[in-house]
């Protein structure tokens, strides 16, 4: 490995050196805020690190990394959003007695894990990127320990999580055999040129078309995924929600890249059937709850339907509207679950509807930020989530795929029920008792980070030219040239 190859994977190195730095500083002394701090540095370097090697050309790192401006975008929008989940994370387990500074050092392998997914170029680094996002998920989800709920939560993720893997391997080793080869372009060239063994190389694709399906929760592999979202602690919640599925999309986008979906009939037929599928069923699903969490929970499988209209039409406008629309759902999703986290208690998270129950008139900033959020999963105008919707939509007419934009705009219409009426929620009277949600102060440091997700929904919806040139620059290759 020459240096330039260790330049090109600093970000990586930084954030495997900051894991065991925060061990180290544990092993000495405990303090929250030291592992906290500790944790905002090691992301911010490596952040600056993903900065300076942008405008360096594509560069494989062994047979198993590619570093080019496609992997150093979506490593960039990973490392904001375990930044933004830090800062929510700190007051938020200021309230809860314990041992915190473990959550960090599990915070920083997950993203280290997910840093590996985006520049995996191989079944190889694929999987160890996998495994070490899904171990150090096992024990953020089960974190707070003495509630069980969060223990079960952990515990079903952790029984799924193996279930898939399992899945996933066997489709490799099937891979293997068919194509002689793990690399990821190669395996589009057997697939491409259709061998003998062709039936054998379809069946392993299909194996790991489950396994990553789990980890994005689209159906029918979502079982899991409003339990741990309402078990798990808030902003691991977060998380999942945003970095773990972010990195297991831009790998499948990786994956399948050099792959002729438009070409390859049972291919797009599968994921047009998953996309359908996970549209409907989490928007129809989410208007049966009565829990926020969980509410939110299908939301994000009728969200990731959306994402695959994209990822199937391909090309540079499809490629653009994946990358924009998964900006939009990271900044709003952020911003959903910090509200929640901003309000939760020791005792538990504000997950049910009645804690927002005359919101306005108790906190009424609070009210308004989870209102533009709420309005931008929607898809509403001068919210990012509008122009997100609209690229995606874009993207589908450009190649036809009439079916999947009908699919796409009934189902929004479905899900704009849900949303609009947690925000008739929030403005209905104020309850006799309030709850334990009530009485919980905003630190600075929430309230900090909820403005800033707060402003970019709303500059993003109205001003997104410059965000959509970076993702341009992207697509076309301009990174490198």
């Amino acid at each position: 490995m020459t240096l330039a190859d260790l330049y090109a994977i600093l970000p990586i190195v930084l954030l495997a050196v900051t894991a065991v730095a925060i061990m180290l500083a544990v092993a000495w002394r405990r303090s929250h805020t030291v592992a906290a701090v500790l944790s905002l540095v090691g992301l911010i370097a490596s952040l600056i690190a993903v900065l300076r090697e942008a405008p360096a050309r594509p560069r494989p790192v062994t047979p198993l990394l590619l570093v080019d401006g496609f992997a150093l975008f979506f490593m960039g929008l990973l490392l904001i959003a375990a930044l933004a989940v830090i800062v929510l994370s700190y007051s938020y387990l200021e309230r809860h007695e314990g041992n915190r500074e473990e959550f960090y050092i599990l915070l920083i392998l997950a993203t280290l894990g997910s840093a590996v997914l985006v520049v995996s170029n191989h079944f190889a680094s694929f999987f160890l990127g996998l495994e070490v996002l899904s171990v150090a998920l096992y024990g953020l989800i089960a974190y707070l320990r003495n509630r069980e709920q969060s223990v079960e939560a952990g515990l079903k993720y952790l029984v799924l999580a193996a279930a898939s893997a399992a899945f996933l391997l066997f489709g490799m080793a099937l891979v293997y055999a068919a194509s002689g080869t793990m690399a990821f372009d190669r395996i589009a060239s057997a697939l491409a040129a259709a061998p003998p063994k062709s039936v054998l190389l379809r069946t392993g694709l299909a194996m790991t078309i489950v396994g990553v399906g789990f980890k994005l929760a689209v159906v029918p592999f979502h079982m899991w995924t409003p339990d741990v979202y309402e078990g798990a602690p808030a902003p691991v919640t977060a998380y999942v929600a945003t970095v773990s599925k972010g990195a297991v999309l831009a790998l499948l986008v990786r994956y399948l890249s050099a792959v002729d979906i438009q070409g390859s009939r049972w291919l797009l037929l599968t994921f047009t059937a998953i996309s359908i599928v996970s549209m409907f069923a989490g928007n129809l699903l989410a208007l049966l709850q009565s829990n926020v969490k969980r509410i939110l929970a299908y939301s994000s499988i009728a969200h990731l339907g959306y994402l695959l209209v994209a990822f199937l039409a391909g090309g540079e406008l499809g490629g653009v509207a994946v990358a924009f629309y998964l900006v939009a759902y990271f900044a709003t999703t952020l911003g959903a679950f910090g509200i929640v986290s901003a309000l939760s208690g020791p005792g538990r998270d504000a997950d049910a509807t009645d804690d927002y129950r005359g919101l306005f008139w108790r906190r009424p900033w609070l009210a308004g930020h989870f209102t533009v959020m709420l309005l931008s999963f929607a898809g509403i105008p001068l919210t990012v989530g509008f122009f997100a919707k609209l690229y995606v939509l874009a993207a589908g007419v450009g190649t036809s795929l009439w079916l999947l934009v009908i699919a796409l705009a009934a189902s929004s219409v479905i899900g704009l029920y849900y949303y609009l009426r947690l925000i008739v929620t929030m403005f209905l009277p104020v309850p006799d008792n309030q709850g334990e949600a009530d009485g919980m102060p905003l630190s600075w440091v929430e309230g900090a980070m909820l403005a800033v997700l707060a402003l970019v929904v709303l500059w993003l919806g109205v001003y997104p030219t410059p965000l959509i040139s970076v993702i341009q620059s992207v697509a076309t290759g301009s990174w490198g040239q």
